[in-house]
């Protein structure tokens, strides 16, 4: 089979809206895909889509055209295809959209704002993956104000249960009924990153929002609701990845 032709199992998966690349291993792991009729259980195997049967949990995969939407997560709405707890999902609001898409990265379930939500696997694949960091901003709203020193130490990186919580600025807003306002851009971002800075400086958090990813914008898009990225959008995020691998 010609290399010019054939491409990475997990990654045709992946186009054909199965999952990121990192959960169409998992499927292929776990058995549960077949290349002309037979299991393949091996990660480096490649495939021609041309010329050759996959299927996935017994359905024959074809790659679908790429889509990407931008959407206001709510809070108390999981970022998983699946609940077993019967929580509402991401995918749940996207009941209309007749194609198979799933969530690129996460917010944790009481955080609200901007998520991205795709069947392009490789720009899935390059937004998550640790060496791309690609820019994604939020606001936090916070107790009391951060102390003269805590956000310089924030920028310097916090030591946190073996990693290091590290933001690349944070600006202080408005005082509101909400709490204090702060605007974090995160570069590299942790699970529950700034719910841990912000539990290391004793400070409680009532509301924490993404509105950034990169060049893209959660603008007037209302909780709950979504929208079809631009083609310009994708291309201005594209060459920000392109940015952030030194290209």
């Amino acid at each position: 089979m010609s290399d010019t032709t054939s491409i990475r199992l997990q990654k045709y998966l992946a186009d054909c809206g199965q999952g990121s690349r990192r959960f169409c291993e998992t499927l292929i792991t776990a058995g549960r895909v077949k290349v002309d009729h037979k299991i393949v259980t091996a990660l480096g195997t490649r495939v021609d889509p041309s010329k050759q049967k996959v299927e996935c949990n017994g359905k024959i995969l074809t790659k679908e055209p790429s889509v990407t939407l931008l959407l206001n997560k709510p809070p108390k709405v999981i970022c998983t295809s699946d609940d077993p707890q019967g929580r509402p999902t991401v995918l749940d609001l996207l009941d209309d959209l007749p194609e198979r898409v799933y969530t690129v990265g996460r917010l944790d379930f009481m955080s609200e704002g901007l998520i991205m939500v795709t069947n392009d696997g490789d720009l899935a694949h390059s937004l998550m993956h640790p060496k791309y960091h690609v820019e994604k901003v939020y606001k936090v709203w916070i107790d009391s104000p951060l102390g003269h020193h805590q956000r310089p130490k924030m920028m310097r990186g916090i030591p946190n249960k073996g990693e290091t919580l590290r933001v690349l600025d944070i600006d202080e807003g408005r005082h509101t009924k909400q709490g204090v306002e702060y605007t974090i851009t995160l570069g590299e971002g942790k699970n529950r990153h700034i719910r841990r800075l912000m539990e290391h400086f004793e400070k409680k958090v009532f509301r924490l929002k993404r509105i950034a990813i990169g060049p893209l914008r959660i603008d007037d898009l209302k909780p709950g609701e979504w929208r079809r990225a631009k083609p310009a959008e994708l291309k201005l995020l594209r060459k920000s990845i392109s940015a952030a691998k030194g290209e």
